[in-house]
């Protein structure tokens, strides 16, 4: 069970060609670190049927970020500097494509904070997308009840 006890707000921006896009997500979901490592983990529900979910995690370690998502083979790592081959589902089926991490800026500590990561994708070593996800990770305020005697 996700102990959803953080915010989780996501803004990815995708470029290709002369085109932009833009996606966002607020939601719920987990903070936890073991070591120096630090996970962010929520769940995304489906479009098309919203009883389907996934979950997404978020590995951060210094300099690095692997992207992970449960019932399906994606797994990119983000590592600043370096080019890694990374599975990708679409959905339709997996793709090799090369991701290449030029900015990883973190700013979490024990209590949230933000992912910032900007990074290509390439399929046989043809661009296809420039890249910019943030991460803004935070408490959820405590619920306050109010007695009525």
């Amino acid at each position: 069970m996700l102990k959803e006890d953080y915010n989780i707000s996501i803004t990815g921006k995708q470029f290709y060609d002369e085109e932009a896009g833009e996606i966002t997500l607020s939601t719920t979901g987990s903070y936890t670190e073991k070591g120096s490592t630090r996970f962010i983990a929520y769940k995304e529900y489906d479009e098309e049927d919203p009883k389907i979910s996934h979950t997404s995690v978020l590995k951060v370690e210094d300099g690095k970020v692997t992207m992970m998502r449960s019932g399906s083979s994606t797994r990119l790592i983000l590592e600043k500097g370096k080019r890694h081959l990374c599975l990708y589902d679409t959905g339709y089926g997996a793709l090799t494509v090369g991701v290449f991490t030029s900015e990883l800026k973190s700013t979490l500590k024990k209590r949230g904070g933000a992912l910032n990561i900007k990074y290509t994708l390439d399929i046989d070593s043809n661009l296809s997308s420039s890249n910019e996800i943030k991460v803004e990770v935070k408490p959820r305020p405590a619920e306050h009840f109010i007695c009525l005697e």
